[in-house]
């Protein structure tokens, strides 16, 4: 009988401390983050600590078996003028989007902040109209603006200067006029982003404001020197390599050349590039303060 009588507190105590248990699990970050963990382990991490081991083999579409090579890709890297090329044609892209993208996105912010503050008429428009340009896909971008610029009287744009007795241009054909092609194309796409940033800052001015220009410029170098959709599907690089940044570099010598070890050296310099760029914006976000 006194088993019995004991038998039913015990429970009630071990339920209690189960329940006490869950509930501190419950109040811990962990069990609600360990989804989205997972699936930046399995598609974000794994695949970036692949690519590192990659980088130091020779391993090809084209062989059966692989070698560890060392640090011979990235020396070949460093001797290749084609790679340095590459080099110069992704910094002027970056550096001219960044520069297109802050100034137009600080110009859209302002007109949109005057037209909040004076009532006027077309403002939500205008933010969506911009919007819409960030939404939609960069390939589906790149093939508009390819469409647009074709060299006869059939481009848009071609047309449109026909009208004003200029023309053709050779948009997409001139190894110049491709880049700066290029250049523009990205900036109407990505001035968005900035205008959204530069907004949010216009709100909480003056300090917020400078530290959104930080964080713009930041933010929009590390998405210009990762361009890939829109290039490719503009100019796909050419003509020649006038427009090959290092992205459409990688690609071309791992699924166009099948070398995977090379394709995958350019890949980490692009990685440890953004985590520097990365570390960059956490120490103008200050995201101590912030946590």
């Amino acid at each position: 009988m006194t088993r019995v009588a004991t038998a039913g507190p015990t429970t009630e105590r071990l339920l209690e401390r189960a329940g006490s248990v869950a509930r501190r699990l419950l109040d811990h970050p962990l069990p609600w983050l360990a989804p989205t963990l997972l699936v930046l382990a399995v598609f974000q991490l794994y695949p970036m600590v692949e690519a590192v081991l990659m980088s130091f083999t020779n391993e090809s579409l084209v062989r059966t078996e692989s070698e560890f090579v060392g640090l011979a890709q990235y020396a070949r890297l460093a001797t290749d003028p084609q790679f340095r090329e590459m080099l110069q044609v992704t910094g002027i892209y970056a550096f001219s989007s960044v520069v297109l993208h802050v100034l137009f996105g600080l110009v859209l912010a302002l007109a949109i902040d005057y037209g909040v503050r004076r009532g006027l008429r077309g403002h939500l428009t205008t933010r969506v109209s911009v919007l819409l340009a960030w939404i939609v896909p960069g390939i589906i971008i790149g093939l508009v603006w390819k469409v647009m610029l074709v060299e006869n009287q059939f481009g848009a744009v071609n047309h449109f200067l026909g009208t004003l007795g200029i023309g053709p241009v050779p948009f997409r054909s001139d190894p110049t006029l491709a880049l700066v092609s290029t250049i523009v194309a990205g900036t109407w796409r990505g001035t968005a982003f900035s205008m959204i940033m530069f907004y949010g800052g216009l709100q909480r001015i003056p300090q917020r404001l400078y530290e959104a220009a930080r964080v713009t410029t930041v933010l929009v170098t590390i998405y210009a020197l990762n361009t890939f959709d829109l290039i490719f599907a503009l100019t796909g690089g050419g003509p020649g390599r006038a427009t090959q940044v290092l992205a459409l570099f990688m690609y071309q010598e791992a699924f166009q050349d099948y070398a995977l070890g090379r394709g995958a050296a350019i890949a980490v310099v692009m990685l440890v590039t953004n985590l520097l760029l990365t570390g960059v914006y956490l120490s103008l976000f200050d995201v101590g303060d912030e946590l």
